[in-house]
């Protein structure tokens, strides 16, 4: 789960407020001081921190507050709504020029995941229509045209280079000849980093940004640098003018939250986070959902979108249909689980669902995503017969599936209690007999 730590210690620490029926002055300062030591460990800016506890205190202790019948939760809200305020308030869209190709600049210092953000950018710009085209303008970096190429083939999505040994500034500017004529709408421009921001590295960008003019120049720094991803992009900013930010790596946990810091700090908008490895774990960042899921009150938005991009509609409806008449089969078990886990890490679709999205709900669910393997490697194991109608597996029929699939007959006798949990289950829901907390999922445990 995305700033996993410091989630459990906020929502930990607001449970309490919630629980009681009336809330002293005393009883708010005292959870903002724990609220405040969760923030400061996270390594959100220490200005910041002050700054938003002294305006969460200042709306918290007010007497429509206090004297209200449910002073908690509306102390949870003020916090909700002051963290969303302080990661942006609203999502800051990208600029696509009316007149096309709309060009897109993305720098940051080496190691911080350009490259595979420019790919993972591209991906979503192409999901939404558009025609972009990639960019390969470092010329430094050992490698970095060839894994432009490799992410552009994978991805479907024509990359352009002039080769190692040409000048950044003559690449851009034939880039956008080549976009024109090849009819592209949008180009994503992979720049080269530096260890440390530096002069030359800064004369070559704005060089880049004076020839091409671009709509948008992103930092892409990486979330686990803690501060010092915060204090990059303030020297980036003054050297160079960005629009924005893109932060990597935010889930993982142990120094993410500077991402809480970089608005207020640098005043430019984050405008994507990487959520993952994989090519599709780049979304926009939307500040009210992100606080939402902080606090542990799920994200739906965020989930259907995923859902739309992820599940095939027209097998969704089979599914519905197949349940309704009772014929859901170990195929379909499969299917939907598939689904599902093209929709991200599960820890993270868990986590925008209300009922489920609790920091400490997550952790003791003990989610094991290599369970999933094992299930479809039993299942890829059973005949036709056995996948459409398990009540035929006997104890002969378990030992050859266990032998087929590398596991155990207790893991084959789980898989199918699971399967027949979860028919129950889907029928239930079907009736709507079963709220969300109540689910058994097969990945929660091995």
């Amino acid at each position: 789960m995305i700033f996993s730590g410091l989630a459990e210690r906020l929502q930990n620490t607001l449970k309490k407020l919630k629980g009681k029926g009336k809330l002293s002055e005393k009883d708010v300062k005292a959870a903002l001081k724990e609220v405040k030591l969760a923030l400061l460990e996270a390594d959100v800016n220490y200005r910041v921190v002050k700054k938003f506890i002294k305006e969460v205190e200042v709306k918290a202790v007010g007497s429509e507050v206090m004297e209200s019948l449910t002073p908690g939760q509306q102390v949870i809200k003020i916090v909700n709504d002051q963290l969303a305020e302080l990661m942006g308030g609203e999502i800051s869209e990208i600029n696509f020029d009316s007149n096309p190709p709309a060009i897109i600049m993305l720098v940051g210092l080496q190691g911080s995941g350009k490259t595979t953000t420019a790919g993972k950018l591209s991906r979503l710009f192409k999901h939404k229509g558009k025609k972009p085209l990639l960019v390969a303008a470092d010329v430094y970096r050992p490698a970095a045209i060839k894994q432009l190429q490799v992410l552009g083939d994978r991805l479907d999505i024509p990359v352009f280079t002039m080769g190692e040994k040409k000048n950044p500034v003559d690449i851009a500017k034939a880039s956008i000849s080549h976009a024109q004529s090849q009819g592209n709408d949008v180009i994503v421009f992979d720049t080269a980093g530096r260890l440390h921001v530096d002069e030359d590295m800064m004369a070559e960008l704005k060089n880049i940004k004076n020839e091409i003019n671009p709509q948008e120049v992103l930092l892409v720094v990486d979330s686990m640098t803690g501060q010092d991803a915060v204090n990059v992009a303030r020297e980036f900013d003054k050297l160079l003018g960005i629009n924005g930010l893109i932060l990597t790596k935010l889930d993982g946990d142990a120094r993410g939250g500077a991402a809480l810091s970089a608005k207020t700090v640098t005043g430019k908008p984050i405008k994507f986070v990487g959520t993952g490895e994989k090519l599709k774990d780049l979304e926009p960042f939307y500040p009210k959902r992100m606080s939402s899921r902080i606090l542990g009150m799920g994200d739906v938005l965020s989930l259907i979108e995923k859902a739309e991009e992820n599940i095939d509609v027209k097998k969704a409806k089979e599914l519905e249909e197949k349940i309704r008449k009772n014929k859901f089969t170990l195929v379909d078990f499969l299917d939907q689980m598939e689904q599902v886990r093209n929709m991200g890490p599960i820890d993270q679709v868990l986590g925008m669902i209300p009922g489920f999205s609790g920091a400490k709900q997550l952790k003791n669910m003990q989610i094991d995503e290599k369970q999933l393997d094992y299930i479809e490697a039993i299942i890829n194991s059973m005949t036709v017969a056995e996948r459409t109608n398990p009540d035929i597996i006997n104890g002969s029929r378990r030992k050859r599936i266990a032998r087929g699939s590398g596991t155990k007959i207790q893991e084959v006798n789980r898989l199918l209690k699971q399967f027949r949990q979860t028919k129950k289950m889907m029928k239930k829901l079907n009736n709507n007999q079963v709220s969300p907390g109540k689910l058994n999922l097969p990945f929660m445990g091995r």
